[in-house]
């Protein structure tokens, strides 16, 4: 921290907190994480120590004050908390547990010798609820939320059969028993192989599947779920029966709920150290996910005395494990071909588990990562799986065995076309485009996804399946399925209401958005934006096939109008001319307008402040793509431009702004913040 300055810290605490937030809100709200527990973890303890150091700059946002997420657009009903339902602070070492019985010594006065018992149990991984009773009778239960204010679950919680209606014995007139609602691994295994019987979403993990499953509007459907419940802890209650935490806990199984059955009473810092890697040990074997051991003072009194801090209490913490790491072999490394063609060196491995989950097949990216971790088929190889993340080879143990080494391959394992790498890139793509038959699946794929004609029905299997048929082999194949009702009709699983509702969604496209066709192509570098940015120029697609086969010819002019164009550069010219150039490419491509009428394309744009206005994007964006931020000036009437200048109006400035933020600066252009931008776009409607 002695090389930070306190600017420095402040702008780093605010990017902390709109970050944590975003992961936050994608854990909790949307059961939709995009990083691992350790990456967030990571992110959580950067920002205390910042915060220890720069008390001053500690925000009223701070995700040290803060726990879980706001409840936002729901079907389920907001239920406020009686007693706030609090996280955990962490501990990653020995040694930070030992700061942690050191701190509960200091604050509550205790001779150095005097004994500090705690419980210590297995921290589950899965949603936290919480379960009121009322004479014994269940009668609400809630998710934590954002601590304060949860969601209703009640009639979801009623299908679990580990959650008693009525609670056995004497029961204190109001009593709250808090835990985790989850998914054992087995059931977790079942319910996905289900899931993919039927074509429906299988899940990341346990916890996701966990967490979909109970926020569930329809009960039925959670009733369908292997959910169960592990009470840890209790909120709101008139009465607290027992002196100590262990003593409480073996009360609430008495009444009819789960505990964990780890759960133990430790007198030393060395006995709760020693369970903890007890625990950690059975991990692999436990029938439901772990991530940690939670410590907790027994004592009751004391965990009075010594409260909370802002969003957690002094009296508990939560030891987290490491990323798991397992060792297998690498039996073969397979290649696979995507849409862009891209080969991907895929290793198959003798079955192994690794955070709960049975891995066989692992990405090894690209051939430099091949050589780079130096691996051949035979190999040891150690794998790690941090939270949800896939898991990823990290270390060759067998590397200086002698052995044959790997051979990338030069040609296209699908359709035999030469496999190249163009200049400054690592990965290697088959130069087959459209007739190889990996890239024609995996192109259809793309062409009826959602962020191109965004086909309902017509899902990856589908084409997987009406492809080996020979239905479909390109884009305008798909417009062709009409003359097939019948025949479709006589696959598994398809109906009259079926095959109706899956032609009328493709009759629906005959006049797409032009930019969602031509981005549908899965021409190379031509993304969404670019597409859109491409047909504000030309509007219609004949005009840009035209232009683009002029510039590849070296026409001065056509060059001029396609570069002249922002964010189009070489690199798009050059694909844009060598895709129009193909014949087998314009064979598609003219198949296909044969059958769909694009009309021009028109940009719809919103009032807002800065329509008319030029915009210009840097540095850093965190709560959005570069793409996603100019297509939101795009809807406001704005142009985005890649470069300052005198004609620019507003310059949107992120963490890591260089160049561009000076220049504006010395031209006395407006500057505002990510925050400051999303509040134009919220202000627009």
């Amino acid at each position: 921290m002695t090389d930070i300055s306190e600017a420095e810290a402040a702008n780093e605490l605010m990017r902390l907190a709109r970050k944590i937030a975003k992961h936050n809100r994608l854990y909790h709200a949307e059961d939709a994480p995009e990083i691992s527990d350790a990456d967030y973890d990571a992110l959580v303890r950067r920002n205390a120590e910042l915060e220890a150091a720069f008390p001053q700059l500690i925000r009223a946002d701070s995700p040290s004050r803060l726990v879980g997420h706001e409840v936002a657009a729901s079907p389920l009903s907001k239920v406020a908390h009686e007693v706030r339902m609090m996280s955990l602070d962490n501990a990653f070492s020995d040694e930070e547990v030992e700061d942690f019985v050191a701190r509960v010594r200091r604050f509550l006065a205790l001779p150095a010798d005097a004994e500090v018992a705690m419980t210590a149990e297995d921290k589950i991984d899965g949603l936290s609820c919480s379960l009121r009773y009322e004479q014994g009778r269940l009668v609400r239960a809630a998710t934590r939320g954002d601590g304060q204010v949860g969601e209703d679950v009640t009639p979801n919680v009623a299908t679990i059969p580990d959650i008693p209606q009525q609670l056995a014995g004497e029961v204190p007139e109001v009593f709250e028993i808090r835990g985790e609602v989850y998914m054992a691994k087995s059931d977790f295994l079942a319910l996905n192989a289900a899931q993919e019987e039927k074509g429906d979403k299988v899940f990341a993990n346990p916890r996701n599947a966990a967490a979909g499953s109970l926020r569930q509007k329809d009960a039925s459907v959670t009733a369908s779920r292997p959910l169960r419940f592990l009470a840890h802890g209790w909120g709101a209650a008139s009465a607290v029966p027992e002196q100590t935490q262990f003593a409480m806990m073996r009360r609430i199984a008495a009444w009819g709920l789960p505990v964990s059955p780890l759960l133990d009473r430790c007198t030393a810092t060395a006995d709760l150290l020693a369970h903890y890697q007890a625990i950690q040990a059975r991990r692999a074997d436990l029938p439901y996910d772990i991530d940690g051991v939670v410590y907790k003072v027994d004592r009751l009194d004391w965990q009075d005395r010594l409260g909370f801090v802002a969003k957690a209490p002094r009296w508990g913490m939560a030891h987290k494990f490491p990323a798991e790491r397992a060792e297998t072999t690498l039996e073969a490394i397979d290649i696979q071909v995507g849409r862009t063609g891209k080969l991907t060196p895929v290793g198959r491995l003798k079955p192994v588990t690794v955070g709960g989950v049975v891995v066989s097949n692992v990405t090894l990216h690209n051939r430099d990562e091949i050589a780079r971790l130096g691996v051949r088929i035979g190999d040891r190889v150690v794998l790690q799986r941090a939270g949800d993340v896939i898991p990823q080879v990290v270390e060759n143990l067998t590397r200086d065995a002698p052995a044959k080494p790997y051979a990338f391959p030069d040609h296209c394992p699908e359709c035999g076309s030469e496999a190249v790498a163009e200049e400054g890139e690592v990965d290697v793509r088959c130069t087959g485009g459209l007739v190889c038959p990996a890239q024609r699946t995996e192109r259809l794929k793309h062409f009826v996804s959602r962020a191109a004609l965004d086909i309902e029905g017509l899902g990856e299997k589908t084409i997987d399946e009406f492809f080996a048929l020979g239905w479909l082999e390109s884009p305008a194949d798909i417009f062709r399925l009409r003359r097939r009702r019948s025949e479709i009709l006589t696959r598994e699983g398809w109906k009259d209401k079926s095959v109706d509702n899956l032609l009328t969604a493709i009759e629906a496209k005959r006049a797409p958005d032009a930019a969602r066709l031509l981005f549908g192509l899965g021409i190379r570098h031509v993304g969404a934006v670019t597409a859109r940015d491409l047909l504000k120029r030309f509007a219609m697609l004949p005009a840009l096939r035209e232009t683009a086969q002029l510039a590849r010819t070296g026409d001065a002019e056509a060059l001029a109008e396609l570069t002249s164009i922002d964010g189009i550069g070489p690199a798009v010219v050059e694909a844009l001319g060598d895709f129009f150039h193909e014949p087998h490419n314009i064979a598609v491509w003219e198949d296909l307008l044969s059958e769909v009428s694009p009309p021009p394309y028109v940009v719809e744009t919103k009032d807002s402040r800065v329509a008319g206005k030029t915009v210009v994007f840097t540095g850093a964006l965190e709560t959005m793509s570069r793409d996603e931020a100019k297509a939101q000036a795009e809807r406001l009437g704005a142009r985005s431009a890649g470069s300052v200048s005198v004609k620019t109006d507003l310059v949107v400035a992120g963490p890591g702004a260089g160049s561009k933020l000076k220049k504006a600066q010395e031209l006395g252009i407006e500057v505002i913040d990510e925050a400051a931008w999303a509040e134009i776009v919220r202000a627009a409607g």
